[in-house]
């Protein structure tokens, strides 16, 4: 079976914060099973004036280290996962890191990024996060770049943006955008989860969902386990999303996780959860990784 996991924070860690212990090692995906982990780069918490270009570039050759060191291994395509087998995806997190420049998205796509949450908890030149409540959409400078990364095949990820440019996004992107990590609203009220209507509209539109494994998003008293994470797994299956829906953990850039799932190892106890529910293999396989990869061959490759 073929394992994805579409969001952890491990190279900021490695990074930008070497006195902490990641959870993503290899030891623990080999153990996990996972297939295809993708890492991000991510822009770091102060915005646009923090340096986020400088921030990835810092956090892209702490995984070039991987690479000589601990042998981590990048992939061009998301389709070249493989039962067996650990491979790194690369991804971008908070669009500033663009710098307002298609320029910059292609140096990014050379270096493999394959995904761009196009925001942070910061507004930027692209559009504004789901903290803080604004209704403005996605800008004239963000649709200039997002058509960049749609010749690219360079999904849009939608993971804290807000609901304005999650829609113009449905409505107005040339491709299905993909929500990388983000639980279902209806089981837990947070600003950084998907409302029943959103989740509907991904699935409609072809897109896909990466449940996040933070406690505080799973439920509003944060005290979360597997039952939880596959609690909105099954919500979000029950409202038409069960060929769009998988793993987008957050792992290395949460504060704390489930009690019974710490690190990638632990990532099958939720497909046994599902499992003990009555979900068919079939469908486990969809949601342990397929179906990410069906929505990759959406966008073209």
């Amino acid at each position: 079976m073929v394992i994805c996991d579409t969001h952890c924070d491990t190279l900021y860690m490695r990074a930008l914060q070497p006195g902490q212990t990641p959870c993503v090692t290899m030891e623990n995906m080999k153990k996990g099973g996972v297939s295809l982990q993708t890492c991000t780069l991510f822009a770091g918490t102060q915005g646009v004036s923090g340096q986020p270009y400088a921030k990835a570039m810092a956090e892209y050759a702490a995984f070039e280290r991987l690479e000589r060191e601990e042998g981590w291994q990048r992939v061009d395509s998301p389709l070249e996962a493989k039962e067996g087998e650990v491979r790194i995806l690369l991804s971008v997190e908070g669009g500033e890191i663009f710098e307002g420049s298609a320029a910059r998205v292609h140096e990014f796509y050379e270096r493999g990024v394959r995904m761009a949450a196009l925001t942070w908890n910061n507004e930027n030149e692209i559009a504004s996060p789901a903290k803080g409540g604004s209704r403005d959409g996605i800008k004239s400078q963000g649709w200039m770049l997002l058509r960049e990364m749609a010749a690219l095949r360079m999904a849009a990820d939608t993971s804290h943006l807000n609901e304005a440019g999650f829609w113009d996004l449905i409505d107005r992107h040339s491709q299905p955008p993909m929500a990388s990590h983000s639980c279902a609203a209806a089981l837990c009220p947070h600003f950084r989860n998907l409302t029943d209507e959103q989740i509907r509209a991904m699935a409609q539109r072809g897109g896909w969902i990466g449940v996040n494994f933070y406690p505080r998003f799973l439920r509003e008293d944060g005290r979360a386990s597997v039952r939880d994470i596959a609690n909105h797994i099954d919500h979000m299956c029950q409202l038409g999303a069960q060929a769009h829906v998988g793993f987008g953990s957050d792992f290395d850039g949460i504060e704390y996780t489930p009690v019974d799932c710490q690190s990638p190892a632990q990532i099958p106890a939720i497909l046994e959860e599902l499992r003990r529910r009555g979900y068919d293999e079939q469908t486990l396989a969809g949601i342990a990784g397929e179906n990410f990869l069906a929505y990759y061959r959406r966008l073209g490759w």
